[in-house]
């Protein structure tokens, strides 16, 4: 072998070449080290075998009586140069990578292709030596020729070198170019591509994402906006509409505490007046789910105050009577009630007040009355570890005390005024003989009470304890 290696050096070289390229084409890219480390020592021993042949890649090739030799010797050497060149990028690559990640990638290639064309110019002087001033001087020229030629690609290059370096967005971040919106797949030399949620793909030039209006919606990570707006008659008093969209936004348990959601009055004409609501969650998931129940909220609290979406004129206040017919329809239990039976359970509801703090139903209590929340927000509440924890917000339109009116059991929550709540009470003398006579009804609570009795228990119930992990230290100590 040794023999072989002193023989055919230049041979040897060659062969350490291809060895090369096999090694970086089969082994995966996750043992990155071990390419690295590979493509290193592949360099050494090339260098070493040139080296020792007296072939010095800084000196053009002394054997020209020997043709055949002579050009080998001249390919081996310019490879030298290509190959110092491609482990230098290849080193400084891995390093980039630690600190900046895929983000880099555009100015690594960039640093490549430099140190490549010094490579190519540093062969041309010293292996073919040429005149590397009427080559610079032509490759000038021609480069401004390819300049002028590639204008709008040079462009979208140096912008996509700017994106770089500025990091407006980075790969996975959702964002908006110029009314675009998507998720960030790549971003190369030319142009950004992103993702749509309409699961295609947008490819937009570096150039104009550089000058073009963007928005980060991924940042920062744990504060992501969303607002909703409706309309209402233009003769509602604004005070009394927003008072009842603030208690749809305090009803939101998902909305942020800081930065505070607001409401606002946007527009009014003689069409009706538009108002929003805007604040915002932990997670940009969360906004689609948030803005729906911010939209069912608007619309019952709305509804609890009398107001009206989109209509010529507000609605005249409601009596104690239609008030509570009202409610009956809208309610998911008693809606199925006959027109008549509605009437009789409006004329026995009695109308009850509760201030921001007022304890409507206690923890514990076995309550012989039902409440249907008319206005307001309730919060409910459970101890879990002698800690209170918040377990859900309630608003117009649902019930309050169904345990003790179908099964004598007592309340597990808490149940208490957020804001100032109107609810109206039905007492179960009056309500057990309905429910016995509507099976539909009864069927109704029962299902409720099971979900409420579900979502209590899961709240309420011990968080598993993290198993503390045993080190060898501890393990020498239960040994002894």
């Amino acid at each position: 072998m040794l023999s072989l290696i002193t023989d055919h050096p230049l041979l040897c070289a060659l062969v350490l070449l291809v060895l090369d390229m096999l090694l970086w084409r089969l082994v995966s890219a996750q043992r990155s080290y071990w390419k690295i480390g590979g493509r290193l020592v592949i360099f050494s021993l090339f260098s070493m075998l040139l080296f020792n042949e007296g072939l010095n890649p800084m000196e053009p090739a002394q054997w020209v009586d020997d043709v055949p030799r002579h050009l080998a010797a001249t390919g081996l050497q310019i490879a030298w140069w290509l190959f110092a060149a491609r482990t230098l990028t290849v080193l400084i690559g891995a390093a980039m990578m630690q600190r900046v990640g895929h983000t880099g990638r555009l100015l690594q290639d960039l640093l490549g292709a430099v140190i490549f064309l010094i490579a190519v110019i540093a062969a041309l002087a010293y292996v073919l030596d040429l005149p590397v001033k009427g080559v610079l001087a032509t490759s000038g020229a021609m480069a401004i020729i390819v300049g002028l030629a590639l204008q709008s690609t040079l462009s979208d290059v140096f912008s996509g070198i700017v994106l770089n370096t500025t990091k407006p967005y980075q790969l996975d971040d959702w964002i908006s170019i110029d009314g675009t919106e998507g998720r960030v797949t790549d971003i190369d030399w030319r142009a950004t591509r992103l993702q749509t949620a309409q699961g295609s793909m947008a490819v937009i030039p570096n150039s104009l994402a550089a000058k073009a209006k963007v928005i980060n919606f991924s940042r920062p990570s744990d504060v992501h906006g969303l607002s909703i707006s409706v309309q209402v008659s233009p003769h509602a008093r604004p005070q009394k509409v927003i008072e009842a969209l603030e208690r749809a936004m305090i009803g939101c348990r998902a909305l942020l505490a800081v930065p505070a959601p607001c409401v606002t009055l946007k527009s009014s004409t003689s069409a009706g007046a538009e108002y929003e609501i805007s604040g915002f969650v932990v997670s940009r998931a969360q906004k689609r789910e948030v803005r729906n129940q911010l939209f069912d909220l608007a619309f019952r609290h709305l509804r609890a105050s009398g107001i009206s979406l989109l209509s010529d004129s507000e609605s005249a206040s409601t009596n104690a009577s239609s008030r509570p017919r009202a409610l009956l329809d809208s309610s998911s239990i008693f809606s199925t009630l006959r027109q008549e039976e509605k009437d009789t359970f409006s004329q026995n509801m009695t109308l009850q007040t509760f201030r921001a703090g007022d304890v409507i139903l206690p923890a514990g209590k076995v309550s012989d009355h039902l409440f249907i929340i008319e206005s307001g927000v309730v919060s409910v509440t459970m101890v879990r570890d002698g800690q209170v924890l918040e377990g859900g917000r309630m608003g117009p339109g649902e019930v309050i005390g169904e345990a003790g009116i179908i099964s004598d059991l007592a309340a597990l929550a808490s149940f208490s005024a957020k804001t100032f709540c109107t609810l109206y009470r039905i007492e179960k003398d009056y309500l057990k003989p309905c429910l016995d006579a509507r099976q539909d009804i009864n069927d109704a609570m029962k299902n409720l009470l099971d979900v409420r009795m579900h979502l209590a228990q899961n709240l309420i119930r011990e968080a598993p304890k993290p198993v503390a992990k045993k080190r060898f230290l501890h393990w020498l100590r239960s040994r002894a």
